[in-house]
């Protein structure tokens, strides 16, 4: 039997008409250990279903070291029928109680050893679409806070330049790295804008493309993520983590798959891989 455990909403910052950071804070016991890239089932009762309580996971945007609140970041399904739980979290308000069960998942899980039991010194590399971006939030915020050395970027696609939800969050946290030194902190954060005809971003100067497209070799052989990292990527150097729509995680694999990356469901056979990924649709 499912027995839901009880927080109330603390804050809500609405990003656009269906985008918005929740804040949840535990009202009948503590925020629990957890792993981040792990998700959080919250659920809500729904009127229209005699107050059935309909359930749902999303990955938890703040980080294990944070025991004050869960942090959500979350789409308002709209098509091609509202989204019988967002609809519901779009309509709460500060103060309003919400259900929840413990954090689980293992797909996102940050490596901290290799197969052979060495410690993982690999690059991170984390691709997130949209609110797939929410897993590396917390990532970064963790990595951070327990001074972990390894070269950590993060790519984060949208359509449009209100949907980089933590773009505030990850240009401060690149240029603590740029200040303190990539001994201390190596950390890189860059974007993508994938209708930069749009008006709303007319302002972007950034890169445009989907997100995968910073895997997109150009005519010197050389991607955009390379000359970010200012090296050749391969399997020895770099573990990609990869969160989003289903798209997202196949446009990746067209580019990593034949340059022998293989994923955590194909490890090879001493038991490594370079992929771990997670998908929404």
């Amino acid at each position: 039997m499912v027995v839901d455990k009880k927080a109330v909403v603390t804050y809500i910052r609405v990003l656009k008409e269906d985008l918005a950071i929740f804040r949840l804070v535990p009202t009948t016991e503590p925020v629990p250990d957890y792993h981040a890239g792990q998700f959080l089932t919250v659920g809500l009762p729904v009127p229209s279903e005699n107050n059935k309580i309909i359930r749902r996971g999303y990955s938890i945007a703040s980080h294990p070291e944070n025991k004050k609140y869960f942090e959500l970041v979350v789409r308002w399904v709209k098509k091609p029928v509202p989204g019988r739980l967002t609809t519901q979290l779009f309509d709460t308000k500060v103060g309003y109680e919400i259900n929840w069960l413990k954090p689980t998942g293992i797909a996102l899980s940050i490596n901290e050893k290799l197969p052979n039991g060495e410690k993982d010194n690999k690059r991170i590399v984390c691709i997130g679409g949209g609110t797939g971006i929410a897993p590396f939030v917390s990532f970064a915020r963790h990595l951070h806070d327990v001074g972990d050395k390894r070269e950590i970027v993060v790519l984060h696609g949208a359509s449009y330049v209100d949907e980089l939800s933590y773009h505030d969050l990850f240009t401060e946290l690149e240029d603590e790295s740029k200040e303190k030194g990539a001994d201390k902190w190596n950390f890189k954060y860059r974007a993508a804008i994938s209708r930069p005809q749009e008006p709303l971003n007319r302002s972007w100067g950034g890169h445009v493309g989907r997100v995968e497209s910073f895997l997109k070799p150009n005519e010197d052989d050389k991607s955009k993520l390379e000359a970010i990292v200012g090296e050749k990527i391969n399997p020895t150097n770099t573990t990609f983590y990869i969160c989003g729509w289903q798209g997202t995680v196949d446009g990746c694999m067209d580019y990593l798959i034949p340059n022998k990356f293989v994923t955590k469901d194909n490890r090879r056979e001493d038991g490594s891989y370079d992929i771990k990924y997670e998908s929404y649709g």
